[in-house]
């Protein structure tokens, strides 16, 4: 099964590292990452750029409607995800429980769906998208 780990951070707790003590948490996951995915249990990981840089995009009332940074106030922001192979969520909470970001935020373990099951139930599929 895919599992989507969802990295949220808290911007604050962050900001009280000591200097040196957020590379050596960063080196400290690129380690684990590379051991995850000579393994093939890691799929992809990637690391987002802060909200303050994003824009939100909507359609109400029949506009468009574009706005800058995101769209609530939060402590944590979505910081980067891991897209993992496990055997259950119990091995994918594993996983997460393993990350050095749980200290300083969440992170979120979701089971990816089967887009190709949803495609073939609503007769989408790849040759007719």
């Amino acid at each position: 099964m895919q599992f989507m780990l969802l990295v949220y951070i808290d911007d604050a707790r962050l900001a009280e590292l000591p200097d040196g003590e957020f590379d050596r948490h960063m080196r400290e996951c690129l380690v684990s990452a590379d051991a995850l995915r000579a393994e093939g249990r890691l799929l992809d990981s990637q690391q987002l750029e802060p909200p303050s840089t994003a824009r939100a995009v909507r359609h109400r009332d029949g506009a468009v409607r574009i706005s800058d940074g995101p769209f609530a106030e939060t402590k944590e922001f979505l910081a980067g995800f891991n897209l993992i192979e496990a055997a259950d969520l119990d091995e994918a909470v594993g996983i997460a429980e393993a990350m050095p970001w749980t200290r300083y935020g969440a992170i979120e373990v979701r089971a990816v769906r089967d887009i190709d099951a949803v495609r073939r139930r609503v007769g989408a599929g790849a040759s007719e998208t």
